[in-house]
């Protein structure tokens, strides 16, 4: 934890409760990219952003809790998808903006996450790439807990049509943005770790 963090207002949560049935099942979170696994990639690069950092996972809990300030899963162990994670850190989040971020993200850079937080304010911050929302590069005013918790409630379990409900401030990437690129598929493995200069 650091004692001075570059976000003082800001928890951040990394999303790594998924299933990964892409990656054939594995979590996602401790699959190997250039000699680190992905959560200690992002592990490295939010670190010093806050005092808060709340980990979402459903399986390798102690690893996890290793990296993080706060620990927090899904209420029902059947994998319901990024909202509930969401749902999760907000409620324990110490602090007034919570920042989303998915585990499987290496190549974002802090230039880029301070760009989201450098918005704050009474509504969400999204990021828009290629024309589409990018509600797991995110940052939620911890008061829009009981609004989502209404959405989710009624029936709702996209965090795009969750988040579009709130009225989101867009942050657009350029076309060629790398930094957002998920590792969803064993191919995209073999990529190297080549982070450009701030396009967004």
């Amino acid at each position: 934890m650091p004692n001075d963090p570059i976000f003082s207002n800001c928890s951040i949560a990394l999303l790594a409760g998924g299933r990964g049935q892409r990656m054939g099942g594995q979590d996602k979170g401790w699959i190997m990219w250039q000699g680190h696994a992905l959560i200690e990639h992002m592990h490295r690069v939010v670190r010093p952003l806050t005092d808060d950092l709340i980990i979402s996972c459903n399986r390798n809990h102690e690893r996890y809790q290793a990296l993080a300030d706060q620990r927090v899963s899904d209420p029902c162990q059947d994998f319901s998808g990024p909202l509930i994670g969401i749902l999760s850190a907000l409620q324990v989040a110490r602090h007034p903006y919570l920042l989303v971020l998915p585990c499987d993200a290496p190549r974002v850079d802090q230039a880029l996450l301070t760009q989201l937080y450098q918005q704050a304010g009474e509504r969400p911050v999204l990021l828009k790439h290629q024309g589409h929302w990018q509600p797991l590069f995110s940052l939620i005013p911890c008061t829009q807990l009981n609004a989502l918790q209404d959405l989710w409630n009624a029936g709702e379990r996209s965090p795009k049509q969750a988040l579009l409900q709130l009225n989101p401030i867009a942050i657009h990437c350029a076309d060629d943005e790398q930094r957002l690129a998920n590792f969803n598929e064993p191919s995209v493995l073999q990529q190297p770790l080549l982070i450009e200069e701030p396009l967004c």
